[in-house]
């Protein structure tokens, strides 16, 4: 049985109609933008932000590890550099940015 034309142009209509904005790609991309905020990019810049701040507050006496992997002590705080003591009369200076960790030398007796 043939469909009259007219008909047949609306039956074509309807099967090449254009897909919503939430059946599309789109809602998915955005639904990984955030996970991808909220699972990686604000944890390490939250972590980023205390670690500076731990570095702002270093004073003599405190353990830290730097990015190299040497523990040490610190000797002396400068305004760009901090000096560390690494063994018994070996000084070393590092840049701030360097001290990957540290433990406060009240945490540490604690501990």
């Amino acid at each position: 049985m043939m469909l009259p034309f007219h008909l047949m142009l609306a039956q074509g209509d309807a099967a090449q109609r254009q897909p919503s904005f939430l059946e599309g790609p789109m809602p998915m991309l955005l639904l990984m933008v955030v996970m991808f905020y909220f699972l990686l990019i604000r944890p390490q810049q939250r972590q980023r932000k205390e670690l500076e701040k731990r570095i702002s507050s270093l004073e003599k006496g405190d353990e830290v590890v730097t990015t190299a992997g040497i523990h040490a002590i610190v000797h002396s705080v400068k305004e760009r550099t901090v000096v560390l003591k690494i063994a018994e009369g070996t000084m070393v200076e590092f840049d701030k940015p360097a001290v990957a960790t540290v433990i406060k030398k009240q945490s540490a007796a604690s501990a």
